[in-house]
């Protein structure tokens, strides 16, 4: 069994220090071509926590895992808003801009209700992967037209604020001035290949502790895998808390949120399309609903998230990781 656990381990690690790399490496590649640093943060910077999801669930999609795949998009959905936000709320109080209330966290409900709903009809299949990385690829389009010409920020601003908040390497104007791109390049490529070997390691762990302890690859991967994943997410957060700067932990939480089911979900699904398993469609999924409808009720309260709110989140995804293990 230590064998399997060495796999996990070493998969996330390989995915933590994989992605940064990779997206220091493009932050620092696309400011030497000239790319601004608005379209930078909200694609580049703002991927960034959600490139561990991504290719593990691509990775467990082409091993035939599907209840890894998008056991760990749903898992990870609900990790971060009733683990993640549970815990900056805790430490401190989350504020909640209008203009993220209003247009990124409604579309993070909606876009979690339509995912539930049309899983639960078709297959996914890669028109609805193409549908999905579309609307995301719409979605950011519209979103850096608005930041543009607007002085209050969203949660896809704040979510690439609450990395390079983390790592100031990754801030556009802090890209070394004597880097080549070849370099810059070189370093993005890297960073890649450790990504994918660590997603493949990462896979693999989860299959054989799931065979191990005799419980589904599902559940697995809603549990372990969704909250090994989702640790960039909860360290930024973690920071913008402890900065007090809770507006960027509830950006960082929602810009997630939407990035993992658009983003990762459609590419899982257009690179290796599966049904999505029973046990996902009559309860987890239904689950991230709710859960995101409560999110943004209570942020909707006030315009703040409290301690108090925090620890309901917090004893809420106890409950569920409870409910999930035999």
């Amino acid at each position: 069994m230590w064998e399997t656990g060495l796999l996990l381990v070493m998969g996330l690690v390989l995915l933590m220090a994989g992605g940064e790399l990779l997206v220091r490496g493009a932050v620092q590649a696309a400011t030497r071509l000239g790319v601004s640093p608005l379209v930078i943060g909200l694609t580049l910077v703002g991927f960034g926590t959600s490139m561990p999801e991504l290719v593990t669930s691509v990775q467990a999609g082409l091993s035939g895992a599907p209840g890894i795949a998008y056991g760990n998009i749903v898992g990870s959905n609900i990790a971060n808003i009733l683990l993640i936000a549970g815990i900056s709320a805790l430490l401190c109080p989350i504020l909640v801009a209008r203009s993220a209330l209003r247009r990124d966290a409604a579309v993070m409900l909606g876009v979690a209700a339509a995912f539930a709903a049309v899983a639960a009809v078709v297959p996914m299949g890669r028109l609805v992967g193409f549908a999905m990385v579309a609307a995301l690829v719409g979605y950011i389009g519209f979103v850096i037209r608005q930041e543009r010409h607007s002085t209050a920020h969203g949660a896809l601003h704040d979510k690439g604020q609450a990395l390079s908040e983390a790592d100031p390497n990754l801030t556009p104007s802090a890209a070394p001035v004597g880097r080549s791109l070849v370099v810059s390049l070189l370093i993005a490529l890297l960073g890649l290949v450790l990504v994918v070997v660590g997603g493949a390691t990462l896979v693999k762990g989860a299959v054989a502790l799931a065979r191990g302890f005799d419980v589904s690859e599902t559940v697995i991967g809603l549990t372990i895998v969704a909250v090994g994943t989702s640790m960039p997410e909860l360290v930024t957060s973690v920071i913008a808390a402890l900065k007090r700067q809770g507006d960027v932990a509830f950006g960082n939480v929602v810009g997630s949120n939407i990035y993992n089911i658009l983003g990762i979900g459609g590419t899982t699904a257009l690179i290796a399309p599966s049904d999505l398993p029973p046990e996902i469609l009559g309860f987890d999924a239904p689950l991230m609903v709710a859960v995101s409808a409560l999110f943004v009720f209570f942020a909707a309260t006030g315009l703040r998230i409290g301690r108090r709110e925090g620890a309901l989140l917090l004893a809420g995804y106890g409950a569920y990781a409870w409910s999930l293990w035999p």
